[in-house]
């Protein structure tokens, strides 16, 4: 797991119980499932930079390589990569599957309640 901030924090495996915890936040946080090995996950990162740059402490960011958390991955049943996911108290609020732009994603949040 990544959690995207400043600076980066690198995290190899995450328990469920911790996950369970980290989006349980009124501060909505954004998932973004990944592996190392797929091409179009490796598009996510400067975008995922650009809307925590754009919303800053308003939203927190994730990063879970599916490959090393696997009980993660099975609850929230990810079957394709990239999956993005917004939490908020605990709960999905946004999914999309495939790469997407800061502008979607800053859309979905701005739905939610969130200003940049």
């Amino acid at each position: 797991m990544v959690v995207v901030g400043f600076p980066l924090k690198w995290l190899n495996k995450i328990k469920m119980a911790t996950f369970s915890e980290l989006i349980d936040s009124e501060v909505p946080v954004i998932v973004d499932f990944y592996a190392d090995w797929c091409g179009p996950c490796r598009m996510m990162p400067p975008i995922l930079k650009e809307v925590k740059g754009t919303f800053g402490d308003d939203v927190k960011v994730v990063k879970i390589d599916v490959d090393k958390n696997r009980a993660v991955s099975m609850k929230y049943s990810i079957r394709s990569i990239p999956t993005l996911m917004i939490f908020r108290k605990g709960e999905t609020v946004w999914r999309h599957t495939g790469v997407a732009s800061a502008t979607q994603i800053g859309s979905a949040l701005k739905e939610l309640g969130v200003t940049s």
